[in-house]
């Protein structure tokens, strides 16, 4: 639904996710959880865990999830900006998954550039309406990844990790409040001054959301990412979009904001273009 609704904009170009490979997978996870997984070997408790049943098909999608999200990257690097339709799997610990995610992308995306000796700094915006606790246990003990998740307080996960910079937020919160708490923490990331940046933009703070127990409007889910990539794209470094959740009902109303999301950034690189502003 979310791809049709892009390609009727006209505006962006479409790519299948290759496979990511199990080596390199394992640059962000324990080489034997790997092959445990891809081979079919894991627990029945490790896989209620994920939350999906396996099969072959679970995981192809898996290792072009993770693809997607490495192919995104390269985008960044070269564009300035590059996004996924799928990724943002930030539940997933180094030897296990959880919370309908078996690998976490953005570790693994992050954990190559670091391999390739590409970058220095790194940092994660994770703006899902649940805390990005894989990402944050991954890397607690790497001090060129700055980790940040804004979530809901309450919800899922309900045993919390310590990210760099964590921001609960009440249930029932709305867009003013949202949006001055988030203006008043975005400038510890990037004082942190990261070469590239992984938004997480998941869109289950929507007040129409099953899961979510936030209250954001489709406005203020648009001024949250305008306001993130802005600064992003004022910083300099290559912005890499990955999907994450959403669970409204309609789920129309969850393609159409993760549109949104795309839309607000083609918007944003188009006026960095405009101006004349480099692109790193």
């Amino acid at each position: 639904m979310l791809r049709e609704l892009l390609q009727q904009d006209r505006t962006f170009e479409f790519s299948p996710a290759p496979l990511a490979t199990p080596d390199v997978i394992a640059l962000a996870h324990d080489p034997e959880y790997v092959q445990a997984f891809v081979e079919g070997r894991l627990s029945a408790p490790a896989i209620r865990r994920i939350g999906f049943p396996w099969s072959r098909e679970m995981v192809d999608r898996t290792l072009a999830s993770a693809g997607g999200t490495l192919a995104a990257t390269e985008d960044a690097l070269t564009r300035g900006w590059g996004g996924t339709l799928a990724g943002g799997t930030h539940h997933a610990l180094s030897g296990e998954g959880a919370g309908f995610c078996v690998f976490n992308d953005i570790a693994i995306a992050i954990r190559l550039l670091q391999h390739q000796r590409r970058i220095t700094r790194a940092a994660v915006i994770d703006l899902d309406v649940h805390q990005g606790d894989g990402t944050a246990a991954i890397f607690a003990n790497d001090p060129d990844v700055f980790t940040f998740s804004m979530h809901g307080e309450a919800n899922f996960p309900f045993r919390k990790q310590l990210s760099r910079l964590d921001v609960a937020l009440p249930d029932r919160t709305e867009d003013e409040a949202y949006l001055a708490r988030l203006t008043e923490v975005l400038p510890q990331v990037f004082a942190f001054e990261p070469e590239i940046v992984f938004y997480q933009s998941g869109v289950d703070a929507l007040a129409s959301d099953r899961l979510g127990r936030l209250q954001l409007s489709r406005e203020g889910l648009m001024a949250r990412d305008r306001m993130v990539m802005r600064q992003v794209r004022d910083l300099g470094a290559p912005l890499v979009i990955t999907l994450g959740g959403g669970y409204s009902d309609p789920i129309f109303l969850t393609a159409e904001a993760h549109a949104n999301t795309f839309r607000v950034a083609a918007e944003v690189f188009a006026e960095n273009q405009k101006e004349g502003k480099p692109r790193e």
